[in-house]
């Protein structure tokens, strides 16, 4: 008779010893990502273009070699690559890429009045610097049979009045997560968070620090109950960043609070 699977317990601390580079990693989403991938035993190097936030995380982790910062313009082909140098010369491994570092605000001019500039750097910022992370990390997470996580949002979903290039940059994440996991597998996973409302107010640099102005009325709007949090989206890219997901690629997670499955009619 064949023997009953074995209980496979879970790993405390799932990236243990695997090093994480996260970039837009010193505020908001991107901290809550580093501090999670730190909580799950990992190393990160975050990549940020403000330098005060990401000296800022350095100290306030005090975990010694397992944090390094870089100042990274993402939409800089030469930045992303003297990045992940810094990061190899650093720790000697790459085994996790989160695409964070984003322009945050999404409502632009109404399309007649967008500039190409404008729509440029939103394209730019958003999704060539993913590809260019991607692009120039993918040999070393091919060695450690790394992941990718790509951070795009619930607006390639669904969008509001003069968020064109906004929603396109990040739709494009999400195509570019599907394809991603094509070609690169299955040597390195690829898979999309997309957050809805997360308050990252706490999770700013020192001196722009505060506590999250949030009613009543706003955590009741969502099925969950509440609006989200930086460690909401970490714990799950850790998840998909982990030995655990390692049937999970190409896929896009919604992490909203329910907020794109609610019927609203007012």
């Amino acid at each position: 008779m064949q023997e009953a699977p074995a209980i496979t317990p879970f790993d405390a601390e799932p990236l243990r010893e695997k090093t994480v580079l996260i970039t837009g990693g010193a505020q908001g989403i991107g901290r809550g990502i580093a501090q999670a991938v730190l909580g799950a035993g990992g190393n990160v190097c975050i990549g940020d273009r403000d330098a005060e936030a990401g000296r800022a995380c350095i100290e306030e982790w005090d975990v010694g070699k397992r944090a390094h910062f870089f100042v990274l313009d993402v939409a800089r082909e030469a930045s992303v690559i003297r990045w992940i140098a810094s990061a190899k010369k650093h720790f000697g491994r790459i085994d996790g890429l989160v695409n964070n570092a984003g322009i945050a605000q999404p409502h632009a001019a109404p399309i007649a009045e967008l500039t190409l500039a404008d729509w440029n750097r939103y394209i730019a910022t958003n999704l060539t610097g993913a590809f260019l992370c991607c692009k120039h990390a993918m040999t070393d997470l091919q060695k450690r049979r790394g992941g990718i996580v790509n951070i795009a949002s619930t607006r390639a979903l669904q969008s509001e009045p003069d968020t064109e290039a906004y929603a396109a940059s990040k739709g494009g994440l999400v195509a570019l997560t599907h394809a991603l996991a094509v070609s690169a597998g299955p040597h390195v996973r690829t898979n999309a968070i997309l957050p809805g409302w997360i308050a990252t107010d706490a999770w700013r640099r020192p001196d722009q620090r505060a506590m999250p102005k949030l009613s009543r009325r706003d955590h009741a709007q969502h099925p969950a109950g509440r609006v989200g949090a930086p460690e909401d989206i970490g714990a799950l890219a850790v998840y998909l960043l982990s030995p655990q997901s390692g049937f999970v690629t190409g896929q896009c997670f919604v992490v909203d609070g329910g907020m794109t499955i609610k019927m609203q009619y007012k």
